[in-house]
């Protein structure tokens, strides 16, 4: 291809020879033709050759060239005659309106003389512009309703050069929907319109970009392109769409209000308003359901908006549409399955029916208090539920399962109100949920009393100890039986078992209070008279049939000292002194005499000591403080007087102490009377003394008891009673109480005390020449000094101590010869 340079030069040489042509044809215009955009200094024509000038006349004449209506563009070369280019010329820019020439008028002047010649040069079109659009990017908004063949009309682009150099034709990218149809307007522009060939659809391509191409007609071609962005307009032709037809999910029970159970996200492919989705709850959606779960009509967002109760309803059902906002709404549907999940969140029930709230003590086992219901609304493991019973292993109660669901409390162990008479029962129920939850419920069985349960006294034989000389009415003691029944069974009455004692009955000699068991003395007791008492009292309860017991009672006088002790020997008259001779010439030691003393009271009361209260010559005689015995102490002298007085006082060992006084007056002689020490020789007495009386009448209520006493063992053998094995205490108590007897018996020929025993012996006292005091043989029956009353065999034991043997009886037998 031929370079610019080249082609400018073709053209001045055509313009040369055109410009010839003219100037022969018209001498009065002298034209040229020149291309646009020569460059300064190129030769344009030869102006002293072709106006017929001398060159140096051009100089001479100062030949100026005036341009008309332009800028100066030329020049003239003075020196050469040449028309040059002064600056580059753009045709564009000195004819702006799209004419086919164009043309740059100027005038040569010459002075001296002044001519002027008319120069039209004329200025070629080259393809120096290539065509532009106005707006770079043509934006368009075509709905994809818009139907097939459609037009569009697009911005045309402009080219500044004319002729063969301007727009030729117009290019489109490819494009499936889219294709250009060019049209030339009188004036031969190329105008060119955007034509739809197919269906348009947003939502496959919302945006089409297609480039418009303008080609120019020059050589080479230019050209030009513009950006062309389809908006495609959207239409509501879609229909909301949710990802799933069906959803499900599960929801834990319980769950708070606002909690989110889901969040549904439909699509609508359209935009805009059409795409604007609202949610909500169709006509097949419970009213229920919609209480307890919100729907957000904008997002979807469903949540809890009630109480969710698993046991209440399990699953929920939710029918959702999603409506756009276009003109004409469209719809999209979904079901929403809930399923409330179920947590351990309901206590097990447990209901207690057919309660006994009482049963009698002697309730046979197996019997039934209770029917318990056992139950949990929960599910599954958190709905299982185990039933216990508190303490089981110490309860006289057992469960037993009847049916399922249902349990029997029963008696297991034999019932003693005694050892507990109500029980705290607690039943328990667990269910098997995590963590397990627990219920229970307590109520009380109360045992009610049966009289199965004797009167029982603390101990099965009671002494009783009573000072003798006491107060009628004085309380002895109380003896309180226990019955551990209750009410009428527990009232108990007590009375003495009838026996009779030398025609005596108990009841006149004791008495108890029936209602709280005091036991009274009714009468004096002597100790001397009488020294205890035996009987049964019985206490017997209310209750029917009624039970009783007995218990023994031993009363046991005690003595008092209310016995003075009674000088017997030597025996004196009443208030008389007595007088006792001894030879003067006694050796030292010698008996004198022995002041013996009785006592009706025993032990310590009954014990008497001797002591001198006055003595004539306190180293002459000595006095025994035990055995009463007066000796001398040493030999008379001529010096001592004939007669001698003691005063001895017998007193006793009592608190306080009794005594009684004997005055002996002692006479010395020179010679005496020589007496045999085994002779014994009766006194004789004139008088019937008071201590004799006491005898006699002591002798015969001693016989008469002996006499009771035979008549009472005849009638026991009579009745032959069962044969009882003797204590070894009562037999050792027995035999030492008469060892005791015999003892007494026995020693009073030695000189020793006389107990009170000596109330029921005949004593002939005599006294010897030594002063030795001898006691006759008693006359009293043998065995028959310590005299026990029994229980008659008629008024036995109550049936409940039959089994006991009567202490009374035993000491009876003992004392049988």
């Amino acid at each position: 291809m031929a370079s610019p340079m080249a082609h400018s030069r073709t053209q001045l040489l055509m313009a040369a020879f055109a410009f010839s042509a003219l100037w022969s044809s018209v001498l009065s215009i002298t034209r040229y033709s020149i291309p646009e955009e020569m460059e300064a200094g190129s030769f344009v024509a030869n102006l002293a050759t072709d106006l017929g000038l001398d060159v140096r006349s051009m100089v001479e004449r100062k030949a100026k060239l005036d341009v008309i209506h332009s800028r100066n563009y030329l020049d003239i070369n003075k020196d050469t005659g040449e028309l040059i280019i002064r600056e580059k010329i753009d045709r564009e820019s000195i004819c702006m309106t799209k004419t086919a020439s164009c043309f740059l008028k100027m005038d040569v002047i010459l002075e001296n003389p002044i001519r002027i010649f008319n120069i039209e040069l004329e200025i070629m079109d080259i393809n120096d512009n290539a065509p532009v659009f106005r707006r770079k990017t043509i934006y368009l908004d075509v709905s994809e309703a818009t139907p097939p063949g459609e037009r569009f009309s697009l911005t045309n682009a402009v080219d500044a050069d004319v002729g063969a150099n301007s727009i030729k034709t117009y290019y489109l990218s490819e494009s499936k929907y889219f294709n250009i149809d060019i049209q030339t307007g009188s004036d031969g522009s190329k105008y060119v319109d955007l034509v739809l060939n197919g269906n348009l659809d947003r939502e496959t391509d919302t945006v089409h970009n297609l480039i418009l191409t303008a080609v120019d007609g020059g050589v080479p071609p230019r050209s030009g392109t513009a950006s062309i962005i389809i908006n495609v307009l959207d239409i509501n032709d879609n229909a909301p769409l949710f990802i799933q037809p069906v959803f499900e999910v599960n929801v834990p029970e319980n769950s708070g209000a606002g909690t989110v159970v889901m969040t549904l996200n439909a699509t609508d492919l359209d935009e805009g308003t059409n795409a604007r989705l609202l949610y909500s709850y169709t006509l097949y959606t419970s009213e229920k359901t919609q209480e307890l779960f919100s729907l957000d009509r904008h997002t979807g967002e469903i949540k809890v908006k009630g109480a969710v109760d698993f046991e209440e309803n399990q699953n929920f059902e939710m029918h959702i549409q999603a409506q756009d906002e276009g003109s004409t709404p469209l719809l999209g549907h979904c079901k929403v399955m809930v399923s409330i999940t179920d947590l351990n969140d309901n206590y097990p029930e447990l209901t207690i029916k057919s309660l006994k709230s009482a049963v009698a003590e002697n309730t046979a086992v197996g019997t039934l208090i209770a029917v318990v219901s056992v139950s949990d609304r929960d599910s599954g493991v958190n709905g299982e539920v185990e039933l216990t019973l508190s303490q089981q292993e110490i309860l006289p109660f057992i469960l037993n399962q009847s049916s399922e669901g249902y349990f029997e409390l029963l008696v297991s162990k034999p019932l003693d109100r005694e050892l507990q008479s109500k029980y705290e029962i607690t039943l328990k129920v667990t269910d098997k949920g995590t963590p397990p939850l627990t219920e229970s419920e307590t109520f009380t069985l109360e045992i009610h009393d049966i009289n199965d349960n004797a009167p029982t006294f603390p101990q099965s034989f009671y002494t009783i100890h009573v000072m003798e000389n006491n107060l009628p009415g004085a309380l002895l003691t109380s003896l309180s039986a226990l019955d551990p029944d209750l009410n009428e069974n527990q009232y108990l009455v007590y009375f003495i078992m009838e026996k009779e004692i030398v025609n005596t009955s108990m009841s006149m000699l004791f008495s108890i209070n029936p209602e709280n068991g005091d036991l009274y003395a009714l009468k004096t007791f002597d100790f001397e008279r009488e020294r205890e008492y035996l009987f049964h009292i019985e206490a017997r309860d209310s209750g029917v049939p009624p039970l009783s017991s007995n218990v023994t009672v031993h009363i046991i006088i005690l003595d008092q000292n209310d016995n003075t002790p009674v000088i017997v020997s030597p025996w004196r008259a009443q208030g008389s002194v007595v007088e006792q001779v001894i030879p003067r010439s006694t050796d030292k030691g010698h008996l004198v005499a022995k002041v013996i003393a009785i006592d009706a009271d025993s032990e310590q009361n009954g014990r008497v000591t001797y002591q001198l209260l006055q003595i004539s010559d306190t180293s002459l005689f000595s006095l025994d403080q035990y055995n009463g015995e007066i000796r001398t102490t040493r030999m008379f002298s001529y010096r001592d007087p004939r007669q001698q007085r003691l005063v001895i006082v017998a007193k006793d060992n009592g608190d306080p102490a009794l005594s009684t006084t004997v005055t002996i007056k002692i006479s010395t002689v020179e010679h005496s009377m020589a007496f045999s020490e085994t002779t014994e020789l009766p006194l004789e007495y004139d008088v019937f003394t008071d201590l004799n009386l006491y005898l006699v009448i002591g002798l015969g209520a001693v016989s008469f008891m002996l006499l009771i006493t035979i008549l009472v063992i005849i009638v026991l053998k009579c009745q032959k009673p069962k044969p009882i094995k003797i204590p070894p205490a009562n037999r050792n108590s027995v035999i030492s109480r008469n060892s005791v007897i015999s003892q007494r018996s026995s020693t009073i020929a030695d000189s020793t005390l006389i107990s009170s025993d000596a109330y029921w012996y005949s004593l002939f006292l005599a006294e010897t020449r030594k002063g030795k005091v001898v006691v006759r043989q008693p006359i009293i029956p043998k065995g028959a000094g310590y005299f026990v009353s029994s229980i008659p065999r008629s008024i036995g034991p109550s049936e409940t101590t039959e089994s006991r043997a009567s202490t009374l009886e035993q000491a009876t037998r003992r004392e049988l010869p």
